[in-house]
């Protein structure tokens, strides 16, 4: 039994990016530039379903997965509260910290620029650094999009799986 593929299927194949090593390696370089630059402690590419994408710079101090499903969730609440005064989005969030600070900033449509930082550096620096940076990262995103991996899965994939699941129990 085989079926057409859903518009579900084909939007949850577009809305997802696959990342191979040298897509995670370009990734890299941008942002330890960034990093260097703005002296900022550490970033980190979330994904809008709060995945890691990448980690550069100084560990955090608690898990990544954790931190990562924080960031895309305070993003969520933040865009709901900007559709509630009129706005479409809040494109950068920032918290401060006694010790540490907090920046986020949107990067495209599906991914966040986290940037944690101290006394070594201020706001106005990661603020530059990471609106450059960010340009650089959505032309690496837009490529990888353009590269339409998602496509390396069979249109019929799901139902193929089905017919196996099923067939196996």
């Amino acid at each position: 039994m085989t079926r057409e593929p859903s518009s579900r299927d084909e939007n949850l194949r577009k809305s997802r990016l696959v990342f191979y090593e040298n897509d995670v390696a370009r990734l890299n370089s941008e942002i330890d530039t960034f990093l260097e630059l703005s002296k900022a402690r550490c970033a980190l590419l979330v994904d809008r379903d709060g995945h890691l994408v990448t980690r550069r710079g100084e560990p955090v101090r608690t898990s990544e997965d954790t931190i990562s499903a924080l960031i895309a969730g305070s993003f969520a609440a933040t865009r709901e509260m900007a559709r509630l005064l009129g706005e479409n989005e809040f494109a950068i969030l920032f918290h401060q910290g006694s010790r540490d600070s907090i920046q986020l900033q949107l990067i495209g449509e599906r991914t966040l620029l986290a940037t944690l930082f101290d006394g070594r550096t201020n706001l106005g620096m990661v603020r530059f650094y990471a609106q450059e940076t960010a340009g650089r990262i959505s032309e690496v995103l837009d490529d990888i999009h353009k590269q339409n991996r998602s496509a390396d899965l069979k249109p019929d994939f799901q139902s193929s799986a089905e017919d196996a699941l099923d067939k196996l129990f």
